[in-house]
């Protein structure tokens, strides 16, 4: 992957607390999802990405350079914060001409009318900031991060406050960003929604990187578990039984004619499986993968 955000063993701590315990990772284009609960270590790492911390240990790359000895790395970094220091006198679009003015951006006005839009907020422009819902506010600090086009996207907590429509449009905005080549990172407590416009995860817990990468692929390395699968049948008992004496499950659990078997191989439980279910004579109505999900890789790997 061509990173274009690296972090390479960067620690930081408050006096006795530690925020972050080396984490390396390296970060490029398309939307990766930083994920972990409240206190991980989360806005840390952002804060020290976009050079408004200082890491106590390692090293913190953007394009190649340290964000805070290259100021000019800002014309192509856009941070949208989990707080909301916001003008509430300003009106929505005097916020965002200010922020493009600050980039020296050639037509201000222009620009914060091409933000807004993106973020449906055109028709709330001339309203004031301080009259705006918690998710109008989220919106206008995505706008704000958005307004002078910039290559790399950190966004903490953008859904946070969104109603399930704006929830929608925030998700299909962030996705289109990262099919248009930008590198975003997104936070997230959603997990469910972290999969649908992610790509590539980060997991943090306690100021540790617990893994980094594809959910599957993460869930396939984690050979020490069994995998679970759920299995719908017409006759649930005879294809637990089939399926045990072939040695193809190391558990079976059955309850409400849903069976859930525990599998140690999963390339010859697949692959032998529809033949079992031909013999069985119990064709399959429903076949769902348990562990093939960011919440069951998360609690594992937290736990």
């Amino acid at each position: 992957m061509n990173s274009t955000i690296s972090v390479q063993h960067v620690s930081k701590w408050y006096g006795q607390v530690v925020a972050l315990s080396d984490v390396s990772c390296e970060i490029g284009p398309g939307v990766t999802a930083l994920v972990g609960p409240n206190g991980a270590g989360k806005t840390t790492l952002f804060k020290i990405i976009a050079g408004l911390l200082v890491p106590s240990q390692g090293t913190v790359r953007v394009l190649g350079q340290a964000p805070r000895a290259h100021p000019e790395l800002y014309s192509k970094l856009g941070f949208c914060p989990e707080t909301e220091p916001l003008y509430d006198f300003m009106t929505g679009q005097e916020f965002l001409e200010l922020s493009a003015a600050m980039y020296g951006i050639a037509d201000p006005q222009a620009a914060a009318m091409r933000a807004l839009e993106r973020v449906q907020l055109l028709s709330e422009k001339d309203k004031r900031v301080g009259a705006y819902s918690r998710g109008m506010r989220q919106r206008l600090k995505l706008a704000q991060a958005l307004v002078h086009d910039p290559e790399i996207l950190l966004l903490d907590e953008p859904l946070k406050g969104a109603d399930p429509t704006q929830r929608l449009l925030l998700l299909e905005l962030i996705r289109s960003l990262g099919q248009a080549g930008k590198t975003v990172l997104i936070s997230s407590h959603v997990l469910y929604e972290v999969e649908r416009m992610a790509s590539q995860i980060l997991l943090i817990h306690r100021g540790r990187l617990l893994a980094f990468g594809d959910v599957r692929a993460i869930r396939a390395a984690m050979d020490d578990r069994p995998h679970r699968v759920l299995l719908v049948s017409r006759d649930p008992q005879r294809l637990a039984a089939l399926l045990t004496e072939r040695a193809l499950v190391s558990g079976v659990t059955l309850s409400n004619g849903q069976l859930i078997v525990e599998v140690r191989d999963p390339a010859a439980f697949y692959g032998r499986l529809p033949s079992i279910v031909v013999e069985a004579g119990a064709p399959l109505e429903r076949l769902v993968s348990l562990d093939e999900d960011l919440e069951s890789v998360f609690r594992y790997l937290v736990r």
